[in-house]
């Protein structure tokens, strides 16, 4: 009796799998259809499957400036990120002081901000007519703007460094947080100074952070267009706003799916490599991060 029960058990539909065909449906229609639509439209036109225009984009100045631009801008970022959050981390969390814990809830909502709000302060900060210029040109009694570096490649990396930071910090503080207090004081109570106790003690507590904060600004400032875009440095095409260019201003929608098919290609590549290297480094902390 208990074998035709099993048995029965077995027979019946296992409906809850049904559960997994609305978002399979949901990501086929809004995600893998429009991939699937660019990956075409980069082979040509309908009724043809060629690499020409493969060949003819990836060979163009224009491509290869937009890609230098593009990972100079996104490893020059992220260079500030780690640098930036891991000092300011350092702070808030080692320092005491005055609201500490404030700044580092402060943290959250800033991560929640539009970017174009941190170009938008910069602008009238540092742009030709913002409160910068008006005062030096007032103090030097010159005529035109001795500060010019925010409509160029420092501009844009210093504007996406300020919007990202906090995603290296996010991740910092946690892992901060956790670091056993009595391993700090039994370094210090040694003799050890502090630079030495931030690099045996904390820095490799805090790798695993460091790199899923890092992977993740790299992730998101090679695929930056509107910082980009509403700086308007002269000359600073990366590839979002190539794609945006040929797509929008020129109709030329064969080479924006080109550039789309290589910046996708990228951004996984660099997703791959954050996931390997999480996966080496971080070890079992890995999940935390």
């Amino acid at each position: 009796m208990a074998d035709v029960a099993v048995g029965m058990i077995d027979r019946k539909p296992r409906w809850d799998r049904l559960w997994t065909v609305p978002p399979l449906l949901i990501l086929a229609i809004l995600f893998f259809y429009p991939l699937g639509l660019i990956a075409r439209q980069s082979l040509g036109d309908p009724g043809t499957l060629s690499l020409a225009a493969f060949a003819e984009v990836l060979s163009s100045r224009e491509f290869h400036d937009g890609l230098q631009h593009t990972i100079v801008i996104a490893l020059g970022s992220t260079a500030g990120c780690l640098v930036l959050g891991f000092i300011f981390s350092l702070v808030i969390a080692f320092v005491p002081f005055p609201g500490a814990k404030f700044c580092g809830r402060l943290i959250d909502t800033f991560i929640a901000l539009p970017t174009f709000l941190v170009t938008l302060a910069f602008t009238f900060i540092y742009g030709s007519a913002g409160l910068l210029n008006e005062g030096l040109m007032r103090l030097m009694q010159v005529d035109l703007p001795p500060v010019d570096f925010l409509y160029s490649q420092w501009g844009v990396i210093l504007a996406e460094t300020t919007v990202y930071t906090p995603f290296v910090m996010r991740p910092l503080l946690a892992t901060f947080s956790q670091i056993d207090q009595a391993q700090i004081e039994v370094a210090s109570s040694l003799g050890a100074k502090p630079w030495r106790i931030v690099r045996q003690v904390i820095l490799p507590a805090a790798m695993p952070a460091l790199i899923a904060g890092g992977s993740l600004c790299l992730l998101l400032t090679v695929n930056e267009f509107g910082i980009v875009l509403f700086i308007g440095a002269k000359g600073v095409i990366t590839l979002p706003v190539l794609i945006y260019a040929k797509a929008i201003q020129e109709f030329d929608y064969t080479t924006a799916c080109v550039i789309a098919v290589v910046n996708v290609v990228l951004s996984l590549g660099l997703y791959s490599l954050y996931r390997a290297v999480i996966a080496h480094f971080g070890g079992n902390r890995a999940d935390m991060v």
